[in-house]
């Protein structure tokens, strides 16, 4: 599993020969990548709101994954033409991996004149084995967590159930956690691996990614950081040996 972040929170997670584009949004200043350069499989939404949809319509050819309310309004604003309407708890398979919709805790306006709203936002659980109540030690597992704050459904579901390898964490602050909160969500997730998202984006989240490493260290969790520099690969596969 390649794990690519774009910036903001936008990532390509490859799974052999198939790709997973989260939260299209390259008007960001970490990345230098055309959208037209990527021919994801599969689009996967978390929320609706511009900074994770905002290049929706570059890849009407993939097959979007997202809330019925959200695959509705980039059917009509955005002219995508296949999708998926799931919630939270579903699991959507594809050929290659196992997308769990789990919760975030968040806003998610859509950006209609009539205040419409894309239902609960989320965060998702890619896996490249279907997720059971036996641990699969070869699996390889990464959880985006979408916009969201702390909250223990992480520890409570998320780490005992999913059980999730990599975790990707937004630290920016202001609008999601910050630095201390997303720490101890590291914690509780008991993942290997940590990457920092959502943050620098704009001037009410900017954030030292050093504070971050600081705080994980604070929670006493095993957890390496990874600061991914924009448009940079994290390769599962090559830390896990599967």
């Amino acid at each position: 599993m390649e794990i690519t972040w774009y910036g903001h929170s936008t990532f390509g997670v490859e799974v052999d020969d198939e790709l997973l584009l989260i939260d299209p949004f390259f008007g960001n200043p970490k990345t230098d990548t055309d959208p037209e350069e990527l021919d994801p499989d599969y689009v996967l939404i978390t929320h609706g709101h511009a900074d994770h949809i905002g290049d929706c319509d570059r890849f009407r050819g993939a097959h979007f994954v997202a809330t019925p309310e959200v695959i509705s309004y980039l059917t009509d604003e955005y002219g995508i033409e296949d999708g998926t309407g799931m919630n939270l708890g579903g699991t959507f398979e594809t050929a290659e991996t196992y997308v769990t919709m789990v919760r975030a805790d968040h806003s998610n306006g859509l950006d209609t004149d009539y205040g419409a709203t894309g239902g609960m936002p989320a965060g998702y659980v890619i896996s490249d084995t279907k997720p059971t109540q036996v641990a699969d030690e070869e699996s390889q597992t990464f959880y985006h967590a979408g916009d969201t704050s702390l909250q223990t459904e992480m520890r409570d579901v998320v780490a005992p159930y999913l059980e999730p390898d990599v975790a990707a964490v937004p630290i920016g602050d202001h609008f999601t956690m910050g630095p201390w909160q997303a720490a101890v969500a590291v914690d509780w997730l008991d993942v290997d691996y940590a990457i920092p998202m959502h943050y620098d984006t704009f001037p009410p989240i900017e954030q030292d990614t050093a504070d971050f490493e600081r705080e994980v260290d604070a929670t006493g969790s095993t957890a390496d950081v990874v600061v991914l520099d924009g448009d940079e690969t994290f390769d599962l596969g090559e830390q896990t040996g599967y």
